[in-house]
């Protein structure tokens, strides 16, 4: 019994080792399949290193304010001769108050006996070269001219005789209300009547009733128009 028994064992052993080779080549097919599908490793690729800094930004330079135009220089209108009349040098409130009498420089005030021997603008004949009239009614329509007078009341005042008279406390000669009012009306009369011989003084009075201030102009032989030329001092 024991010989079938170490015949099976054999036969077993000899039927493995057939096989054995078999067996083999498979498990060494089926590594090459396993290795094969086996994931490789992944290369991989080191990021190259960034070089970043930081640079501020140029502001933007401000828009530039369009530039304004150049204004064009006003045609030069034709000149033309015209003579205005400046405001007076000294305004109603300079002048001396009404009551109060001016102490005049001497020679400024008419004495009696001038008064006597004066011309009076009211005894003129009329008519359109009566200029000592006419400048009698445009010095009475002057406020300037009555402010400038005012102080004077019941007296005659010199204010020409060959040159402008200069009374105490004026800064010019012939009060200066009564300067311009007069030259004023003289340059706007005729020529003519400008040139017209007059003789001795005339007295304006400044008010129509008696007792008002009165303006002494002339001496000698004079024309109106000599009233015109420039004096030999202000």
């Amino acid at each position: 019994m024991d010989r079938p028994q170490h015949q099976d064992r054999d036969r077993r052993r000899r039927r493995w080792l057939g096989a054995a080779p078999s067996v083999l080549g498979h498990l060494a097919i089926v590594l090459v399949f396993v290795l094969a599908r086996e994931p490789q490793p992944a290369a991989t690729v080191e990021d190259a290193p960034l070089m970043v800094s930081l640079v501020e930004s140029p502001k933007p330079a401000p828009a530039a304010k369009p530039a304004a135009p150049t204004p064009k220089a006003p045609a030069k209108p034709a000149l033309r001769h015209v003579m205005l009349r400046r405001p007076a040098a000294r305004t109603p409130a300079d002048a001396a108050p009404a009551g109060k009498d001016p102490k005049p420089q001497p020679g400024t005030e008419l004495s009696q006996a001038e008064i006597a021997g004066a011309s009076s603008a009211d005894a003129g004949g009329g008519g359109v070269c009566d200029l000592a009239r006419q400048l009698q009614g445009a010095l009475r329509r002057d406020p300037l001219v009555q402010a400038a007078v005012a102080g004077a009341s019941g007296r005659a005042i010199r204010v020409w005789n060959g040159d402008w008279v200069k009374s105490q406390g004026e800064d010019g000669k012939g009060l200066a209300a009564v300067r311009e009012a007069i030259l004023w009306e003289i340059a706007f009369a005729p020529e003519t009547c400008r040139a017209k011989p007059v003789r001795g003084v005339i007295l304006l009075s400044m008010s129509a009733g008696p007792g008002g201030p009165r303006l002494a102009v002339g001496a000698g032989e004079w024309r109106w128009s000599d009233l015109l030329r420039p004096s030999s001092s202000q």
